[in-house]
């Protein structure tokens, strides 16, 4: 082989310095000012459409109960709206910046979850929009989700306005490190559990006992802590505990398939997407029982399942969780072409973002529909704002996480030194996402009430009952 055709093979780079002043020349053509941009519109009737719209793709009964979960507050419906931002964000200036996007990315999407080599991390924990985009996209929602979170706290738009400078200082600083670090060692850092205890000595103690029991618990979210909440035992031995509407067993599908013939498919196509030594370790256990699982807020509506196997015996569970993989809301800006499947799609993006993901990553399909699998809950701990959750105290310090976690993401999969390059060592960037942010919280409880409205003049189903 020449070297010529070794040159077609592997990315010829520039250096460093090279790369990172071709991030610093696009500022000509794409300000970071610019990245301020955004029109408040008193009326529209763009979110109700979009939702209804969805509504078409996804399993009837359900679609009430997501927009139950969405009237909630106007951060329910802002974590709700992926779809609507993202009409917004593609009307607007960006930076042509390639990374692998979330697609969905807000503050309540980070947490803690397993590495394949069972390392308890931080980091994004959502994938189903994922698709290769322009960086600001991400950016753009984590800041204004941030600004919602405030809001929501109670808090005014001084206190909102320093969870974003917190968070952009962290993206900015973090990128240019990951600028300068190894490929190798790039791909093997993570906010794991070592960093994350060595952060919580340098924070308030406030912060420092809700991160410590955030940690426990995670590390407690396992296959054996979750086997008394989701079976109980029965004459056949354990099952899922029925808890209609919300889980159920279905013999039969939306399409009158037979669940059992669909699973069969399902299964026999995600063994082939697994590694060999994983695709081995698997066929050590059985299904046992099966359940259909209402998830989340966007998701609520899509067929999501729950597949519990066992190994020796009872004491060696294995919960398998296998959700529907729709077409990513980006996929009418961002080309989605290059996947076979939008199971694919996903599972690519995340393994490009979280390095080294669940163990029994991968997806499958059925005559109906495309899927992604992972382990249900294998120190899996999400993060809830307020109620509970992190609130005013504890904020602060997740704001600098969660700017860490995504430069992390955005390294991985695109190129830190232009990155970094872009964004520069000052705060202008911060203060066009300060900006940005603001407007967009105004817009969204703008369309939050038109939502409200729209459920009470019957133009949107909503559920009665709490769910």
């Amino acid at each position: 082989m020449t070297k010529k055709s070794l040159d077609s093979i592997f990315r010829q780079s520039p250096d460093v310095e090279q790369r990172f002043a071709q991030g610093k020349a696009l500022r000509d053509t794409a300000p970071r000012s610019s990245l301020a941009e955004f029109k408040i519109e008193r009326k529209r009737a763009l979110p109700i459409n979009i939702l209804r719209h969805q509504a078409k793709d996804r399993i009837q009964e359900y679609v009430p109960i997501r927009h139950a979960r969405m009237a909630v507050n106007p951060f329910a419906f802002y974590r709700g709206g992926a779809a609507i931002m993202a009409h917004d964000l593609s009307k607007l200036p960006t930076a042509p910046i390639h990374v692998q996007l979330c697609g969905d990315m807000h503050v309540s999407n980070f947490g803690f979850f397993s590495t394949s080599e069972h390392r308890l991390v931080f980091g994004i924990n959502d994938f189903d929009e994922t698709l290769p985009g322009y960086f600001d996209w991400d950016l753009k929602r984590l800041a204004a989700s941030a600004m919602i979170a405030a809001e929501h706290l109670g808090q005014d738009r001084v206190y909102g306005e320093s969870i974003v400078r917190l968070m952009l200082a962290s993206y900015r600083k973090n990128l240019l490190k990951y600028a300068h670090t190894p490929y190798i060692q790039l791909a093997h850092t993570y906010l794991d559990e070592d960093s994350l205890l060595e952060r919580a000595n340098k924070i308030n103690a406030v912060s420092k006992d809700f991160f410590l029991k955030q940690i426990i618990k995670a590390r407690k979210n396992t296959n054996q802590g979750v086997i008394s909440k989701l079976t109980e035992k029965t004459s056949n031995g354990r099952r899922i505990v029925e808890r209609p509407p919300l889980l159920q067993h279905l013999d039969v599908s939306r399409r009158g398939n037979k669940i059992s013939e669909l699973l069969n498919d399902l299964l026999t196509t995600y063994l082939k997407t697994l590694l060999p030594d994983r695709r081995h370790l698997l066929m050590h256990y059985r299904v046992i029982d099966y359940a259909r699982k209402v998830v989340g807020v966007g998701s609520v509506g899509t067929a999501c399942w729950v597949i519990y196997m066992e190994g020796l015996n009872a004491q060696d569970p294995l919960f398998l969780q296998v959700k529907e993989a729709q077409k990513s809301v980006l996929a009418p800006y961002f080309s989605d072409k290059r996947f076979r499947s939008n199971g694919e799609r996903i599972v690519h993006g995340q393994r490009l973002i979280q390095g080294a993901p669940d163990l029994f990553l991968g997806y499958g399909e059925t005559r109906e529909l495309d899927f992604y699998i992972r382990q249900l809950r294998d120190m899996k701990g999400g993060i809830a704002i307020g109620e509970g959750g992190i609130g005013v105290n504890e904020l602060p310090d997740y704001a600098k996480l969660f700017g860490m976690a995504l430069a992390n993401a955005h390294a991985r999969s695109g190129d830190p030194a232009i990155l970094a390059g872009y964004c520069g060592t000052n705060e202008q960037l911060d203060d066009a996402m300060v900006q940005f942010s603001t407007a967009y919280c105004e817009q969204n409880s703008i369309d939050y009430e038109s939502f409200q409205r729209a459920i009470q003049t019957g133009k949107l189903s909503c559920a009665t009952e709490n769910f």
